[in-house]
This record gives structure tokens, sequence and C-alpha cells, in this order.
């Protein structure tokens, strides 16, 4: 077999690559409005109650109507899907992966036409909808392989004993469910589907309300590579009315989901108290967001500080959970560097990300716009504001990358999520004391070290406290296999998506001895 490499990423200057893109979209473009089911026992159904999602950067627009799950249709799904486990989950590992590359390779055929469907439903550039589908390809491919290195190693793990035959393998869990976030619409829908999966589980896929017409193209995609009935149902819902059932149920054994700490931390509650009726302890595998930091230290290049920083902070208008939303730079360089990551930002265009030229679009929706535009009033009060601040929903939820600066390490701006494209700025005035600062939160998500000094790289790796640590680079843009991801404290249970131990956390060991 091939050894794993990530896709490589669009390189959008080549004219054969916007005539292509542009082809795609006005393909997606036609297709908009329609109305989707769900999916159930590989059944379709269509239970006249919809989602509706529409473009964020024309808000007016809608882009499709999904069928929307109640209590019966969980039941049903919870049925299907351990009727399906009982044969998906004695398939030959080899077969299950090879569902994994036959989907990867349908989603590369189609690229544009998965990177289109997430400019129109959730306002990313070009650049990112495309990061977004080479890493949904990159997991596909990843899982597989690891997957069937997972099933070749565990034998090799265990000690040999005279007298006797050991064994060692890894099985699944059983029926999950997998409630994802809207941010990575494709990629993290495909990884966290797939990872359980692969690993013989079957599940309950309940996309984010924000983006379901992308997960369904997603599921369309697992089926016709061949996936079997009820192995991934799709049952997107109000969180309302379905959340806490898809968590309590006791048919449930694990639960993976990624979103807000509160969300979070009431799943992981609900999760730990076993209903009557229920034969195991839930595993609940979370990654809930960040407060991410990058440090400049004295002497760094000002310039590249400032366009790491910009990179880091605005793409995707700052919505992911990896993104910089606290700067922590040396007084030696502050003030330069806060000019300079000013007039970087004062260049960038937002708009419809339709439209090239626009380095970024929209925010997901208006409770959103509403959460970043506060926090922009609360920022005026809190520190002095050096760029952006405007913000406009009359089309669509369009708000400038903003950068605040001389602010305090424990004010609001400098602890709370705020997941829009929002910066601040505190000064230090030591390398130490700036990562005492950037430890100073209740997250531990990633965080990005800027400096020539290679004892104060040796410090950052010991003392600077998350999951994903960077030097001399942006805090954002994990790949998958290369930077496995997940975070600390209340960033989640540093589940280490697209790495080597990912898939075992949807696995339990099970040892057998035979005595000769």
């Amino acid at each position: 077999m091939i050894p794993y490499r990530p896709e490589p990423l669009t390189d959008f200057s080549a004219p054969h690559h916007q005539e292509a893109f542009a082809v795609a979209l006005a393909r997606v473009q036609e297709q908009v409005g329609q109305t989707y089911p769900l999916i159930i026992g590989g059944q379709t159904v269509d239970t006249g109650r919809y989602l509706e999602s529409y473009n964020p950067s024309a808000k007016t627009e809608l882009i499709g109507r999904v069928a929307k799950a109640g209590k019966p249709e969980i039941e049903r799904a919870l049925r299907c899907a351990q009727e399906a486990f009982a044969i998906w989950s004695e398939v030959p590992v080899v077969e299950r992966a090879s569902l994994l590359f036959k989907t990867a390779a349908i989603l590369r055929r189609r690229k544009h036409e998965f990177s289109a469907w997430m400019l129109l439903e959730a306002g990313k550039s070009r650049a990112e909808a495309d990061a977004d589908t080479a890493e949904a390809i990159d997991f596909l491919e990843y899982y597989g392989r690891q997957m069937l290195a997972l099933a070749q190693r565990a034998d090799a793990l265990l000690t040999p004993f005279a007298g006797e035959d050991n064994h060692m393998e890894y099985i699944p869990l059983g029926v999950g469910a997998i409630i994802p976030p809207w941010n990575f619409p494709l990629a993290i829908v495909t990884g966290m589907t797939v990872s359980a999966v692969v690993a013989g589980n079957t599940v309950l896929l309940k996309p984010a309300s924000q983006t379901p017409v992308i997960a369904y193209k997603m599921v369309e995609a697992l089926l016709e590579a061949g996936m079997p009935a009820g192995v991934v149902n799709f049952v997107p819902g109000d969180p309302e009315e379905i959340g806490d059932l898809l968590v309590e149920h006791a048919d449930i054994r694990f639960i993976s989901f990624t979103g807000s700490k509160d969300v979070g931390l009431r799943m992981n509650e609900l999760a730990a108290k076993r209903i009557p009726g229920q034969r195991w302890i839930k595993r609940f595998v979370a990654e809930m967001g960040g407060k991410d930091a990058i440090v400049v230290d004295a002497g760094f290049d000002i310039d590249l500080a400032a366009r790491t920083i910009v990179q880091s902070a605005f793409g995707f208008s700052g919505q992911k959970c990896s993104a910089c939303s606290r700067v922590i730079a040396h007084a030696s360089l502050y003030d330069p560097l806060v000019e300079r990551v000013a007039a970087l930002t004062r260049e960038l265009k937002v708009g419809d990300v339709r439209e090239m030229a626009h380095f970024t679009g929209p925010v997901i929706d208006q409770k959103a716009f509403a959460k970043v535009t506060s926090y922009i009033e609360i920022a005026k009060q809190e520190g002095r504001l050096v760029a952006g601040g405007g913000a406009s929903a009359d089309t669509g939820y369009f708000i400038e990358p903003t950068v605040f600066a001389n602010v305090a390490p424990s004010s609001r701006l400098m602890q709370e999520e705020i997941f829009g494209p929002v910066v601040a700025f505190t000064k230090s005035t030591s390398f130490e004391e700036a990562i005492a600062i950037a430890n100073q939160t209740e997250f531990g998500l990633t965080g990005s070290v800027l400096t020539h000094d290679r004892s104060h790289i040796a410090y950052a790796r010991r003392k600077f406290h998350v999951g994903n640590l960077y030097f001399n680079r942006k805090c954002t843009g994990a790949i998958v296999g290369v930077h496995p991801f997940g975070g600390f404290n209340m960033s989640g249970t540093d589940s280490k998506a697209g790495g080597p131990d990912y898939l075992l956390l949807f696995t339990q060991p099970k040892a057998s001895s035979e005595l000769l």
C-alpha cells in the first residue's frame, strides 16, 4: 500500500484551478434550495419537519432544507444501528478500511464541488474550503491505514510465555453518537464519523444545524462507496429536542463531540450518569475550543510576526478553535508590532466569499454575529481599538477583522472564547512572564511561540501547557498525521484527532489465552 501522504492543497493563483472551481461553484449553485431526507438503516425518511440552512454571506439565500429527526426517528435509528453493528463489527478490517479509501477517492474526484458547498453553506473562502476538503480526504486515508496497522500490531505488543498461546485484538465498542461542529463542516464531520466506523462501530450522526447539507453530501459519498445500511444513520435535528436523548440513551455506547465548552461539559455530565439497563460506562470524547495565544519574543522579525498573527487570527473570520485570539508580545517590540498587525488587518477584504478578492467572509449566523459584536463593545472598555470594529448584518453576517491593544491578561477579552475575528494584545517584560500569561486561561488547545532563542524554545516546551504547541509558525492549520490535534483542561479530553492513538478511543482491547 502507498504510504499515507497529506492531500495537496489547490493553488488558486493558477488560472486552470480558478476555472475548474468556477465550474464546480456554478454547478452547486444550481442545486441550492433542495430538500434532503434523514437516512436511517439505508432508507430515506422525510419527517415533514425541516432545518433550513441559509448562506451566511447572503442570509436570505436558502441552501437547503433537511428533515428533522425527533425521538421516534432516533429510536428507529438506534435499532437499525444495533442490527448493523452485529454484522459490521465482524467485517474484516481490510474491508472496513477499503470503504474509507473508496470514499476518499470520491471526495478527491469531486474536490471542488465539496468545497463549493462550503462557500455557500459555511461562508468559507476558497482556500479555507479547499483545506477543509483536503483534511476530510486525509482523515479517510489516514484512519484507514491506522486501523490496518492497529489490527496487525496487537499481538506484537504481548510478551511471549512458554506453554501458552496468547493473543490481543482491538474490538469495537457498539453504537455511538457523533455530534460535530459547523466550522469544519466536512473535515471534522468526516473524521469523527469514519474513525468510529472503521473501528467497527455503527453511529448516529447528528450534524450541526448550521451546516447539515454538507454533512448529507458526505454521507452520500459513503453510501456511493458501498457503506452497508445502518452503519451511519443521518439524523439531524434540534439540539433541544434530540441532543440529550442521544447522550443519555442507554443503548448509546460512546459520544464523540466537538463544540463549545458549556455544551461539552453538560454532555460529559449526562454521559457519566448510568441509565437503568445500561451495561457499560459510556465513553466521552470531546474537543471543546480554546483561547489560543501567540507569544512574540524580543528580537523576532516584526513583519513576519505580524503576518503570522493575522493569518492565525483572521482566517475563516477567527471561527476556529485553534485561532489566535491573544498576542503576548515583549515590550521591546510591542508598539511597532501592534501597528504592523493593525496595518495588515486594514488591508483585508471582507465580503461574500464567492468573490475571490475577499480574504474572509461572514460569521456563521445571527447568533454568532450578536455574540462577537457584543464582545467588541466589551473590548472597547477593556482596551484600545486599533483596527476594525465595524460590522453589518444587512445582507450577510460580516464583521471586520478587529485588533485591540493594551488589554489586561485578566480581562474578559483575554479569558473568554469569542470565536470570531477579534484579537487582543498584551505586553510582557520577560519571556517567563509571557508564558505565565499564556497559561492564564482555563483552556489549553493551541499556542505558538515566535523566538530565535533556543533556550526559550526549550522553556516553552516544558512550561507552555497546550495540546498543540508550535514554534515560529501560525497556531492554526494542523495536518492529519503530522500534528495530532487536541487540547488540555477545558479544551477537551486531549483526544488527538489525526494521530496514531485516536482509533483506540473507539475500540476496546480483548485478550485471549490458551494453555497448550
